[in-house]
């Protein structure tokens, strides 16, 4: 989970902060919600069924979100 919070990504358009996390807890991010939900509203599962390497892809052309925040974009 670590890497992945470090890795976010933000999508301008949205305001959404993205991010890929493999998952085997059903439901998914269930052990995880006691973290992400103190910084998180509204976590939104897209594809349950994707691999890590693809999710990541799909998702690399974003700004990073600690450089967005920290305005080093």
């Amino acid at each position: 989970m670590t890497k992945s919070l470090n890795d976010l990504r933000f999508d301008p358009e949205t305001g959404e902060a993205l991010w890929v996390e493999e998952d085997y807890c059903t439901p998914p991010l269930a052990m995880e919600r006691e973290v992400l939900d103190q910084y998180f509203d509204d976590l939104i599962i897209v594809e349950a069924d994707v691999n890590e390497t693809e999710g990541w892809e799909r998702i690399e052309e974003y700004p990073l979100l600690w450089d967005e925040i920290t305005g080093e974009a």
